[in-house]
């Protein structure tokens, strides 16, 4: 038996002499790669040393599988560095090339890609290592950060929502009813494609691209209400739209929706730029539902637009009662001593009635389009406030969940001691502020908090790592410092941008699109070359449009600008649609309008009127002949 032991202790220690014999040279080539030489050959039998029985054999034993672990420790710790060395060399590569392209500071790509570095850098591996997705929103993908900005447009059933988008667009959308009853039951996202298509819910939300990956959650009761659609829309371009169902009254509030109407709108308020809520002039009933639904705008004040529509519907004494008794109701909802700003208007495409706050409308029509035309120019600051929301969140999240597992037991009464933490928690957060000044601003709500925790394992939360706190106070502190000269270049640039009319912001619509316009007729090849050189659609009406042209005392064979606003104003349509026109009818861009381009804009305001829609360019049967010849002279040859 002990020959037997002996003649295996001696097999075991030659193999342990070959693999010391093994000469590993780790030599960093370009690229990292690590070069293994080939194990010399073991010498002879007789020339090594002979092994001694006792205490010499087992020595030598330990001492080669020392030197084997050691060169296995060293060769991964080379490996590592190596990698580590690449990621560095590429992140570096990476933001050289973004320095270095001059052309993506006006698309804002420079300040979204450190973003999205630093939060795959610095904040997701906190939120993993915490399991912050398991108490708040999922972790953010490239689609969060690369979408454009988002409009979520919300209010009580028949408040005008879609009609509102459709006065944005300037077109309608597939699915788009419009009535008294409610029309709108599903989420639908207007985004921007080459192609007019309708994705459903389950299908957009396996599409990498967009930005609606994390709404599977919510199951196929609310996937089977939401869907996604494309259509070449030029306003789409910038922005993308969000219209939502109805929100209920109290005579529909027994009525389910078979999903979590409120979470979904809290997953919507964190990701948008922009919530407009519509109100009627000629109801304002707080619902529960409505009020359950402010309490998921919760957090997201700033975002939030009130509007209250159709306000030209109402005389001015009714105006000032609803507007005050909506700025109370929203007063006791919201409970902050800040007021919402609520913005007056009659926000579609029709001739408004005639009323003592005319102007006023007009007024603040103009402001809230000015509010949503510069949302893609302030994209960028908006994704830096929402990624320096989320870290101040996770870090009080760090903290909660680290305190937690420090009370608790670690055998005996674990379970009621979870129940009187949760049941403590409004005063751990207090300690935890005190402890650690965490602001009471970055805690979340405690009554949410509390539900969430009591289905949770504490036995699986961690304690605080400090290399993760440090990377997480190192990016609210210098990180995003860092990216204050990038946010400077682009607000230097956006001076030098031409200011967006409404006309221009409303006027963005297709020419193909309308059925019976009068702006495009459809000619057949037999009839263009006809229609191009001599026939003006407006010709036939002319003489009617001259009338009111010198009944406007013309000075030099034009009106100016001014006398010409004047009577377009008494149509009672937008002045953003009116703008667009003025736009089309001045053809020689000389801010002045002559016979023919004052026909020609009579003629398009009474296509409006009679419910088309205006084209985005004028076409060429419509240009007047005069102009006709400095268009051709002035083409290239």
């Amino acid at each position: 038996m002990m020959s037997t032991l002996k003649k295996e202790a001696s097999q075991r220690l030659e193999h342990e002499w070959a693999f010391s014999t093994t000469r590993i040279a780790i030599a960093g080539r370009p690229g990292g790669v690590v070069q293994l030489q080939p194990p010399v050959t073991p010498s002879p039998p007789s020339q090594r040393p002979r092994l001694q029985d006792g205490a010499d054999s087992w020595r030598i034993l330990i001492t080669l599988l020392l030197c084997a672990r050691f060169s296995s420790l060293v060769f991964k710790l080379r490996r590592t560095s190596t990698s580590r060395r690449e990621q560095g060399n590429f992140l570096n590569m990476s933001i050289r090339r973004f320095w270095s392209s001059p052309k993506t500071l006006g698309d804002v790509t420079v300040v979204t890609e450190e973003l999205k570095n630093l939060y795959y850098k610095r904040l997701l591996p906190i939120e993993k290592h915490y399991s912050f997705h398991h108490f708040h929103s999922p972790s953010y993908e490239d689609a969060d950060f690369d979408n454009k900005p988002m409009v979520l447009v919300m209010g009580q059933y028949s408040t005008g929502k879609t009609t509102f988008i459709r006065y944005l667009l300037e077109e309608e959308f597939p699915g788009s009813r419009v009535g008294p009853e409610p029309t709108t039951d599903c989420f639908t996202a207007l985004m921007y494609g080459e192609e007019e298509r309708v994705t459903p819910g389950n299908a957009i939300t396996v599409d990498p691209k967009k930005p609606f990956r994390n709404l599977d959650p919510f199951g196929n009761s609310f996937l089977n209400r939401f869907q996604c659609v494309q259509m070449p829309n030029p306003v789409l371009e910038s922005i993308s739209i969000i219209d939502t169902p109805g929100i209920l009254t109290a005579a529909k509030r027994k009525l389910s929706r078979g999903y979590d109407f409120q979470a979904v709108l809290r997953w919507f308020a964190e990701r948008v730029d922009r919530i407009i809520l519509l109100f009627d002039a000629h109801k304002l009933e707080f619902s529960d539902e409505l009020t359950r639904a402010f309490g998921a705008l919760y957090g997201y004040e700033d975002k939030l637009r009130v509007v209250l529509n159709k306000a030209d519907r109402v005389d001015s004494q009714q105006l000032m009662r609803v507007y005050g008794a909506l700025m109370w109701s929203l007063g006791k909802v919201f409970r902050t001593p800040e007021i919402l700003r609520i913005y007056i208007g009659s926000f579609w495409s029709e001739p408004r009635q005639r009323c003592d706050h005319y102007n006023l409308i007009e007024l603040e029509e103009e402001d809230l389009l000015t509010d949503i035309r510069n949302l893609p120019r302030n994209a960028a600051v908006r994704k830096l406030n929402d990624l320096v929301k989320r870290a101040r969140l996770v870090r009080a999240h760090a903290h909660i969940i680290s305190h937690l597992k420090q009370e608790m037991p670690t055998i005996f009464c674990r379970e009621s001691k979870k129940h009187n933490l949760i049941y403590e928690l409004p005063v751990i957060f207090t300690k935890i502020q005190q402890e650690h000044r965490v602001p009471a601003g970055d805690f979340p709500d405690c009554t949410k908090m509390q539900e969430k925790l009591l289905g949770q394992d504490f036995s699986k939360f961690k304690t605080l790592k400090p290399s993760l706190m440090n990377s997480l106070n190192k990016l609210l502190t210098t990180d995003i410092a860092s990216l204050v000269p990038l946010f400077q270049q682009q607000e230097q640039r956006k001076k030098s941008l031409p200011a967006v009319l409404d006309g221009e912001f409303l006027g963005t619509f297709r020419r193909d699109q309308f059925k019976g316009d009068p702006f495009k007729e459809m000619l057949k090849d037999d009839e263009i070359s006809e229609a191009d050189s001599d026939e003006w659609v407006v010709e036939k009406y002319k003489p009617k449009y001259d009338e009111i042209f010198y009944n406007l005392s013309p000075h030099d064979g034009k009106l100016s600008g001014a006398k010409v606003k004047e009577w377009m104003t008494t149509t009672h349509l937008p002045n953003s649609v009116l703008a667009h026109i003025w736009r089309l009818a001045d053809v020689d861009r000389d801010g002045m309008l002559d016979n023919e381009e004052f026909a020609l804009a009579v003629h398009l305001i009474e296509g409006k009127l009679d419910g088309h829609w205006l084209p985005r360019e004028l076409p060429s049967h419509l240009v007047p002949p005069s102009k006709r010849l400095s268009t051709s002279s002035d083409a290239p040859a």
